[in-house]
């Protein structure tokens, strides 16, 4: 990853684009670096992803409520001032809101994990 020079974003200026789920819409404003990515992220009323997704993240929830499916079956809910965090490749997920949500999601290199095979037994070991 290269250095980013300090700098604000003004997310008004940022453009939008659409990204049709299963069913709803989300929202995208993309700030894109090398090796980098942010994005402000709105999820539509209803709106469920289409599909099943490998890639990792960091995710703070702005405002609403989100649920992540994991692959194994597991639920989690994501509201006001929470996080998840994951790396590439550990864990299937998923996601939907009933009500609508905005979402900062931070991805890149960095979520790359070195060694995926020791993660279940010793998570610290990225």
């Amino acid at each position: 990853m290269e250095s980013i020079l300090f700098q604000t974003t003004d997310w008004t200026t940022v453009p939008v684009t659409e990204h049709r789920g299963e069913q709803g819409i989300a929202l995208w404003q993309t700030k894109q670096y090398n090796g980098l990515r942010i994005r402000l992220v709105e999820y539509s009323v209803g709106y469920r992803a289409d599909h099943w997704c490998k890639a990792g993240h960091i995710v703070y929830c702005i405002e609403g409520e989100m649920i992540s499916e994991l692959a194994d079956g597991r639920i989690f809910i994501l509201s006001k001032g929470m996080t998840y965090q994951v790396s590439d490749n550990v864990s299937m997920h998923r996601s939907y809101s009933e009500n609508g949500v905005k979402l900062l999601i931070i991805d890149g290199d960095f979520l790359k994990a070195k060694n995926n095979a020791n993660l279940a037994s010793n998570p610290w070991k990225i």
